[in-house]
C-alpha cells in the first residue's frame, strides 16, 4: 500500500507522525502527500481556527489526489473535535491521540461503507504516557524522545490542554530504556520533548524533576549529545543551569518562552511570571552559559496590545541576551478565553509587527552567529543537504547552524568544523579534520559548543 502522511503543528505532532510511520513502513511504502496514494494520514493541529481550517484543506486535497483512497485524520484537532472532523467530505477515520493501535488497524481495514468511523479517548482520564518508541524526524539525524504529555496551565490563548489532557510523564527507568535503545541504534543525539516539558516527573511517585532525569543520563554516559526543547520560565532552576554548566553531555542550548514582553499583556495570557523575572532570568542564564543559545516564542498582536506596547516590547526583547526568534502573530481559537476579550488587533497591523519582531530576531541570529566565526565548533552533521551548494547541514551543541562542504560520509558524525562565513543564518565552515567525535562521549577540546 502507498501511505501518504502529513503533519500541522509543533514537534510533538512531528513526533508522533515519525512514530506512525515507523510501525507502518515495514509493510508499506511512503510516498510525498501531493502524490497519489491509496492511504492518507493527516495529523493534526487545533491551536487557531486556521490551523483547522488548513486539517479541512488537507482532506480536500487528498481527495482529489486519490479518490478512491482512505483519508486518516488525526491529531489534535480530531482529538477536540471529532463530530466536526467527520462531517468533512471525504473523511473515512477519526483518530484521536494516543490511540495508535487503532490507527494502524484502520489504515489496514478496506472501507466498507460511507459511515465515518471514529476512535477518540477522554483524555481528561489519561494518567500515563504510552511509550511508542521513536526515530529520527525526516532529514535530521537527531532523535526526539517524548518523555512528557499534557499542561497543568491555564494559558487564556491555548487549547492544547483540551486537547492533551492534564501533566503526565514516563517514568525514568522506561526513559532510560528508550535512551538505551537509541544509543544502540547509533543516534548521537537525543532531543527531549514534552508538551510542557518543565513539569516532568512531578505527578510520578516517587515524585521526581527534569534535572534529576539528565542527571541519570549523564551518568549513564550512554548518548554523547542531549538536547532539551522549550521551558517555561518558571521551570530554569538553578540546579539544572548548574549541571548543563558542568556537563559535555548536555547541549548548552535553553529556549525559554516568554510568549509577551509587556507585564498587561502577560497577565492577560494568564502567564505567571512578570517580565523583570524573565530578564533576570536570562541574565543569569548568560552568566553560567556564556555561549549557550538562548531563544523563546512571542506572540504579538494579542488582544489589548497598543501600539505603545509593542514598542516596548520591541525595546524590551531588543535588550536581552536572547540569540533567535519564533514570532507569532495571535491567531483566534474558539473555546479559549483570549478568543472573547475585547480590543482585536487587525490583521494588517499584526503582520506588520510580526514582521518588525522577526528582523529583529535575525539580527540577534546573526550577531551571535558573528561572535563563533573563526572558532572550532563540535557539529553533527544531519541528512539535509543543501541543493545550492551540495553542503550538508548540521548544528553545534549550541543550537547553531552551520553548513559544511563535505559528502555523505560526514552523516551523523560529530566533527571538528572552523565557521568562516555567515549565510542567510548559516555559519558557513570547513571541517578541521575528518576524525569523528563522541567515541568517549566527551567533545572537550572543542569548547563544548
Amino acid at each position: 500500500m502507498r501511505i501518504a502522511i502529513t503533519t500541522l503543528g509543533c514537534k510533538i505532532n512531528q513526533y508522533d507522525s515519525a512514530v506512525i510511520q515507523s510501525r507502518l513502513e515495514e509493510k508499506h511504502s511512503f510516498v510525498p502527500f501531493d502524490d497519489a496514494a491509496d492511504c492518507y494520514i493527516i495529523n493534526t493541529c487545533t491551536v487557531t481556527d486556521r490551523a483547522d481550517w488548513e486539517a479541512r484543506q488537507l482532506v480536500r486535497r487528498a481527495r482529489r489526489l486519490s479518490p478512491l483512497a482512505k483519508v486518516l485524520v488525526t491529531g489534535c484537532y480530531a482529538q477536540v473535535n471529532p463530530a466536526d472532523v467527520a462531517r468533512v467530505p471525504g473523511v473515512n477515520y477519526v483518530v484521536g491521540l494516543n490511540r495508535l493501535d487503532e490507527l494502524l488497524d484502520f489504515v489496514e481495514q478496506p472501507v466498507a461503507s460511507d459511515d465515518v468511523k471514529v476512535a477518540v479517548s477522554d483524555v481528561k482520564r489519561e494518567r500515563g504516557v504510552p511509550v511508542l518508541g521513536t526515530r529520527a524526524l525526516p532529514g535530521h539525524t537527531r532523535a526526539f524522545l517524548k518523555i512528557q504529555e499534557g499542561c497543568n496551565y491555564s494559558c487564556t490563548y491555548c487549547i492544547i490542554p483540551t486537547a492533551r489532557g492534564l501533566s503526565r510523564s514516563v517514568p525514568p527507568r522506561e526513559v532510560m530504556e528508550q535512551v538505551r535503545q537509541l544509543a544502540d541504534a547509533g543516534y548521537k543525539e537525543i532531543v527531549l520533548t514534552g508538551i510542557h516539558l518543565g513539569g516532568y516527573g512531578h505527578e510520578l511517585s516517587p515524585k521526581t524533576d527534569l534535572t534529576s532525569l539528565l542527571e541519570m543520563i549523564e551518568e549513564s554516559r550512554l548518548i554523547p549529545r542531549v538536547r532539551l526543547s522549550s521551558l517555561d520560565p518558571r521551570e530554569v532552576p538553578d540546579k539544572l543551569l548548574d549541571l548543563m554548566a558542568a556537563s559535555d553531555i548536555i547541549c548548552p542550548h535553553l529556549h525559554i518562552c516568554a510568549q509577551a514582553g509587556d507585564d498587561g499583556i502577560l497577565k492577560q495570557m494568564r502567564r505567571n511570571y512578570h517580565t523583570a523575572y524573565y530578564g533576570e532570568l536570562l541574565i543569569e542564564v548568560r552568566q553560567r552559559l556564556p555561549g549557550a543559545a538562548i531563544g523563546s516564542d512571542i506572540i504579538v498582536g494579542f488582544p489589548g496590545e497598543t501600539d505603545e506596547t509593542f514598542e516596548r516590547s520591541i525595546e524590551y526583547f531588543a535588550s536581552l541576551p536572547l540569540t533567535y526568534f519564533h514570532v507569532f502573530p495571535f491567531s483566534v481559537r474558539r473555546g479559549t478565553v483570549a478568543a472573547s476579550l475585547p480590543d482585536h488587533v487587525p490583521g494588517d497591523v499584526k503582520k506588520a509587527r510580526a514582521r518588525r519582531m522577526r528582523e529583529l530576531g535575525a539580527e540577534k541570529k546573526a550577531d551571535f552567529c558573528r561572535g563563533f566565526l573563526g572558532r572550532e565548533l563540535s557539529v553533527l552533521i544531519e541528512e539535509k543537504s543543501d541543493k545550492k551548494t551540495g553542503g550538508r547541514r548540521g548544528f553545534s551543541r549550541n543550537y547553531l547552524p552551520v553548513m559544511v562542504l563535505g559528502g555523505d560520509d560526514l552523516v551523523n558524525r560529530e566533527i571538528v568544523v572552523e565557521p568562516e562565513s555567515v549565510e542567510g543564518g548559516w555559519l558557513i565552515g570547513k571541517p578541521l579534520d575528518a576524525r569523528a567525535l563522541g567515541e568517549g562521549h566527551s567533545s572537550k577540546g572543542a569548547g563544548n559548543l
